[in-house]
């Protein structure tokens, strides 16, 4: 008589494993999938080798499945052949040495140049919370600083005679980023009329300050720069951490090194940089079809 193998491999899960009905349910449904396309190779469930479902992962791929779902059902399959295993029906478990696909990383968005300039320019800068804003958004593009780092500034971070600001970053590693001569004026400038206006006698040692005295939060930063994205016609979802990589990116479209941009954005692992150079060859690759004329 032949064995129920993917019922008992369901009590196992249940059982012994202690797994959620939702897990439960996805890893039967994975090796259900595995055993239709063992059947149709002519095999059993039991008896699969490694070349088997090796082919089964490419006719995933080749069904539209992307790498997280692939590596996902191969999960299923490694705990089915445990549980053969352990049970002593097979000796070796075939996936052992099937290695999962690699899921492609997710360029970073980020704004043109121009998109940049519409932003700056979308705050008020006659009042005391536009001139903030103006600033934070001229700070944040000219540095690259993550919005966890522009918002716990405070003033001792600030050389306004080198233009330097000394942020703390993760792992609190300290690090020092120049913030260039547009963004200083308009810092200077809150500093002289904004800062004041929302203190109101006010002490706060924050750079950037809320009517209340208190320093700006990150879902405060983030409210305002989207609507100001709105304001400035930006016809996307608009972050904090969407100036960072229009920061990074700039840079290196402009000339900079690898290294130094690693340095500014605080990165302790280069390779996490270098996932700007595959935005700037997209970008020259657009630029080529837009403009080439035999592209």
């Amino acid at each position: 008589m032949k064995r129920a193998w993917i019922e008992e491999f369901r009590v196992y899960l249940q059982v012994e494993k202690g797994l959620s009905p939702h897990s439960v349910a996805a890893y039967v449904r994975d090796v259900r999938k595995l055993e239709r396309h063992a059947v149709a190779s002519g095999g059993q469930l039991p008896s699969l080798n490694r070349q088997v479902i090796e082919s089964w992962m490419r006719s995933l791929g080749q069904k539209g499945l992307d790498p997280k779902s692939i590596s996902r059902a191969l999960s299923a399959a490694r705990a089915f052949y445990r549980f053969l295993v352990l049970g002593r029906v097979i000796d070796a478990d075939p996936t052992e040495l099937c290695e999962s696909p690699r899921a492609h990383a997710a360029l970073p968005k980020f704004l043109g140049q121009e998109e940049v300039e519409r932003l700056l320019e979308a705050p008020d800068d006659s009042t005391a919370r536009g001139s903030r804003d103006r600033a934070m958004i001229e700070v944040m593009y000219a540095s690259g600083l993550r919005v966890s780092e522009l918002v716990s500034l405070g003033l001792s971070h600030l050389n306004m005679e080198l233009g330097i600001i000394t942020c703390m970053g993760k792992g609190s590693r300290e690090r020092l980023v120049p913030i260039g001569e547009a963004a200083q004026k308009r810092v200077a400038s809150y500093l002289r009329d904004g800062r004041p206006k929302l203190l109101k006698q006010r002490r706060s040692n924050f750079l950037f300050v809320t009517s209340r005295g208190s320093g700006l939060t990150r879902q405060g930063f983030w409210k305002a720069i989207k609507g100001y994205g709105i304001k400035a016609g930006i016809r996307r979802p608009l972050t904090p951490h969407l100036l960072r990589h229009s920061f990074a990116t700039h840079l290196l479209e402009n000339g900079a090194d690898l290294r130094s941009v690693q340095t500014l954005l605080g990165h302790s692992d280069i390779s996490t940089t270098q996932i700007y150079t595959y935005v700037t060859r997209e970008r020259l690759k657009q630029v080529h079809r837009m403009y080439h004329p035999r592209s």
